[in-house]
């Protein structure tokens, strides 16, 4: 599971969020919802994330508020 979180780790720092064992798996999903995507379907949610987020500021910063958003 979530082999692709250690790639978000400045996302997950820009959201102000720790990745711990607790919460592993609700930002886990909260990933995956934001992507579109099945739960447990990594490569696809890296995918997306990676191709959809990751290459344009704007839509990053749009990652973090939703992340943020996700996690209250």
């Amino acid at each position: 599971m979530s082999c692709y979180l250690r790639h978000m780790k400045e996302v997950l720092a820009e959201a102000g969020i720790e990745l711990t064992p607790a919460n592993r798996q609700q930002v886990d999903r909260a990933f995956h919802e934001i992507a579109g995507v099945t739960h447990k379907d990594c490569p696809a949610a890296w995918k997306r994330l990676k191709q959809d987020y990751m290459s344009d500021t704007k839509k990053r910063r749009e990652l973090v508020r939703r992340l943020q958003a996700a996690l209250r």
